[in-house]
């Protein structure tokens, strides 16, 4: 695992936003692959979300 601090702004918040849904130990342990279809779907909707909120700022 890389340092998360030197990934993109984007795969940053990836993270973040799997920590705070609960599935941040199963991407280390297992990798983005092991999540289902809905817990990647989450992370995708809450990462737009997020994107769109700060670029109208």
């Amino acid at each position: 695992m890389e340092d998360v601090r030197t990934l993109s702004k984007t795969e940053q918040l990836k993270y973040e936003i799997a920590e705070e849904i609960g599935v941040l130990d199963k991407v280390f342990e297992q990798g983005w692959g092991a999540l289902s279809s809905k817990e990647s779907g989450k992370i995708g909707g809450l990462l737009a979300k997020k994107n769109k909120t700060h670029k109208s700022i």
